[in-house]
């Protein structure tokens, strides 16, 4: 049985055409077009190509065209040398920013932070492949990609502070704030990718998850309702290979994570998630089809999570010191570091500047991170309704009423102590 490039299963009335329906099966209209660009088969299109993309190895060395897990619609050009070098200082800034946060916590100026240490090659290209007017959707875990996306350092540590708002505007920066649970972003994503397109905007929407996410219900809903309506949303599953303790292996026994994208009718890719050049190549390529039309996309992208799930985590009870040491050596930054300096764009000089901004970043965390942040208790009232209920009102007078005659008891007894 093949899949068909477009409606053809039907006729003008929408009635089954059985003859053809023994043979042909359903393709989104909306895929149709990008089947007849690429000139192959809706199967070959759809599935992810055989072999993950992979552009540059782990020791820094580009590979040949042959070697790239290329195939007929599975071709991506290099990324520009501006976007390469853009990218790698994001790179150096999100590890500094990792590391940094980490030491936060241990000293007790963050509640919590879940890093994206060995990620985050995932984490930049998702914010560089997108234009100023798209909209991303990151997790818990994707604080370097929305400081990427040009959100303050400070504002996008505010979440891991306990604090109760998010940090950021999410409108000004075309980004969701990060979600704790489990995969509503996806819902959230869809939503606006939707309302986008009911307005008429060129939007694009990128929504991140982790594998854990792909055994959610929420997953299942959002991929199948971007399908039927056929919108602009990319899905970008980072597969760490765990969710929390639970291996992929405990999770899902699909051939990748990437083939579950046929089962909602919109294509699906595999790409090394420690290889940023090959990321950039496959999120722009993925960003142009959404844009042109060609309906949801899912990109899987293979990388680790090289520390604990959260300070909270121990990892050691459900994973080895040996697995851990074979990712270090994918580690993304090196390999970036290794591939610019052989092509002669990063030298000592380069090098430095970048890590000097790096070091600045985390120097603006250290400080803001550090201050006390007032505290207004009737704050817990302010934001709950548009209009105020009258329960709300008789709270807020009650808790002021205790605040002022603590305040006052606190003013007799210093004045008794005199």
């Amino acid at each position: 049985m093949t899949i068909s490039a477009d409606h053809t299963a039907r006729g003008e009335t929408g009635q089954e055409r059985p003859e053809e329906v023994a043979e042909e099966a359903y393709l989104p209209r909306a895929a149709a077009e990008a089947v007849r660009k690429f000139g192959i088969t809706a199967e070959d299109y759809m599935l992810p190509a055989r072999h993950q993309i992979q552009m540059v190895d782990q020791d820094g060395n580009l590979k040949h065209l042959s070697e790239q897990g290329a195939e007929p619609g599975h071709e991506y050009p290099l990324p520009g040398d501006s976007e390469l070098l853009n990218a790698y200082e994001q790179l150096v800034v999100g590890r500094r920013v990792n590391d940094q946060n980490s030491a936060l916590v241990r000293q007790g100026r963050m509640a919590v932070y879940p890093s994206s240490h060995g990620q985050e090659a995932c984490q930049v290209a998702a914010a560089l492949c997108l234009a100023d007017g798209d909209w991303m959707f990151p997790t818990y875990r994707d604080a370097v990609a929305v400081m990427a996306r040009g959100v303050d350092p400070i504002e996008a540590m505010t979440i891991f502070r306990g604090d109760w708002h998010g940090g950021y505007d999410p409108i000004k920066h075309k980004v969701g704030i990060q979600c704790t649970p489990l995969t509503t972003q996806l819902l959230h994503a869809v939503g606006v990718a939707h309302a986008a397109r009911l307005r008429g905007e060129d939007t694009v929407v990128l929504a991140m998850c982790g594998d854990g996410a792909t055994s959610e219900g929420d997953f299942h809903e959002a991929l199948n309702f971007a399908a039927v309506f056929h919108l602009p949303v990319i899905f970008f599953v980072q597969n760490n290979q765990y969710a929390i303790s639970v291996p992929l292996a405990h999770q899902s026994v699909a051939p990748s994570l990437a083939h579950k994208a046929v089962g909602y009718g919109m294509a699906g890719e595999r790409v090394d998630g420690n290889d940023v050049v090959a990321l950039l190549a496959v999120l722009d390529r993925a960003v142009k089809l959404a844009r042109e039309g060609s309906g949801p996309l899912l990109v899987e992208a293979h990388t680790y999570r090289m520390q604990a799930h959260t300070n909270a985590d121990d990892a050691t009870r459900y994973r080895q010191d040996s697995e851990v040491a074979q990712w270090v050596a994918r580690d993304p930054l090196t390999r970036m570091k290794k591939y610019l300096t052989d092509r002669g764009l990063l030298d000592d000089g380069g090098d430095a500047r970048i890590a000097a901004k790096a070091e600045a970043v985390a120097a603006q965390l250290r400080t803001g991170l550090g201050e006390d942040v007032p505290v207004d208790p009737q704050d817990l009232f302010k934001y709950v309704f548009a209009t105020r209920t009258q329960q709300l009102d008789q709270q807020s007078a009650l808790l002021a009423d205790e605040l002022a005659r603590d305040a006052a008891g606190a003013i007799s007894e210093e004045k008794a102590n005199k």
